[in-house]
């Protein structure tokens, strides 16, 4: 390999084989070639110039000029570090302090939906406190409102169904000039409506958040249906106390029977529907879509809807 490249110690060019030739701002210093005919130069113009003689390895081919000295061949070796370490200095990417892009977040703003900065520490806004999660909890639970609730449910139970029942026993004939004239398919409708709006006040209360005015609908709605029950004597045997109290216009009472027990087995299907695709539908189908509450909603009032189909046009007004 000494005849495949000719390097120039008292000037700048080096040229190879092919023609080429290379100038590098050197003195003097070691130099390779391989037999592609490339040179390679390792070191800067701060290297001192130093006496070197070429040195052929047999093994790889390669040549390369080695120092006479050997401490000065020390410090051509701690240069080329030098060096090289100042290069990688030069084409390491440089880290800014800031990121590079800035801390937003996407919020409804004015009824908008805008991009905006947010604190990269933001300061807590719940103080400290050494309140465990339990006091929190109790503080959260209200029991008052809670016992004035069950309260107002019990009183919504026992006092309408007493007051309707007094009515129809010793206002017999006040009630019966009263409600005469109406049909017994609207006597149905009014017990089935009764029903629906208790069962809805109730369902809401639950669902939705705050839950108090619809808790006042699910009372209002059951003291009205235990007014209808109590009026019209509704039990297990409605028809014989009906018939006992009632004479001839025991159709009327019956009639409000009817449609209260047609909304509540209306419920108790659609409970059991439900609780049944709760079970059956997996959280990854389709039909998942059928558990929301909003779709439950509309299978309870199908449900319903078909119930007071069959009350009013089933013939079961006439055959009680």
């Amino acid at each position: 390999m000494a005849d495949d490249a000719t390097v120039d110690f008292n000037g700048t060019g080096r040229t190879d084989e092919t023609g080429s030739v290379a100038t590098a701002g050197l003195s003097a210093g070691p130099v390779a070639s391989d037999d592609s005919g490339t040179v390679a130069a390792a070191l800067s113009d701060s290297i001192p110039v130093v006496a070197a003689t070429p040195v052929t390895d047999g093994g790889s081919g390669m040549t390369a000029v080695a120092s006479a000295d050997g401490g000065e061949a020390d410090a051509v070796a701690l240069a080329a570090s030098d060096a090289e370490a100042e290069l990688a200095q030069l084409i390491r990417p440089k880290l800014t302090a800031e990121p590079a892009e800035p801390n937003e977040a996407v919020e409804v703003v004015g009824g908008k939906v805008e991009t905006v900065e947010v604190s990269k520490h933001p300061t807590p806004s719940i103080p400290e406190t050494d309140l465990s999660l339990a006091d929190i909890e109790r503080r959260r639970s209200h029991p008052l409102r809670w016992a004035a609730m069950i309260l107002i449910v019990l009183v919504a139970i026992v006092v309408p169904y007493w007051f309707g029942r007094s009515l129809a026993v010793n206002e017999t004939e006040a009630v019966v000039s009263a409600l005469g004239g109406v049909d017994p398919r609207g006597i149905a409708l009014i017990g089935w409506v009764a029903v629906v709006i208790t069962y809805v006040g109730l369902a809401m209360a639950v669902v939705v958040s705050p839950s108090w005015p619809w808790l006042i609908v699910f009372a209002v709605g059951l003291a009205g249906e235990q007014f209808v029950a109590g009026l019209s004597m509704l039990n297990l045997n409605f028809w014989y106390s009906t018939y006992v109290v009632y004479g001839e216009q025991a159709s009327l009472a019956n009639a409000a029977n009817i449609g209260i027990l047609a909304a509540a087995i209306g419920i108790a299907v659609y409970a059991v529907i439900f609780v049944g695709l709760l079970v059956v539908i997996k959280k990854t189908s389709p039909l998942n879509v059928l558990t929301k509450s909003w779709a439950s909603f509309i299978l309870y009032f199908v449900i319903e809807t078909l119930a007071l189909l069959v009350v009013l046009f089933g013939g079961l007004l006439t055959a009680v």
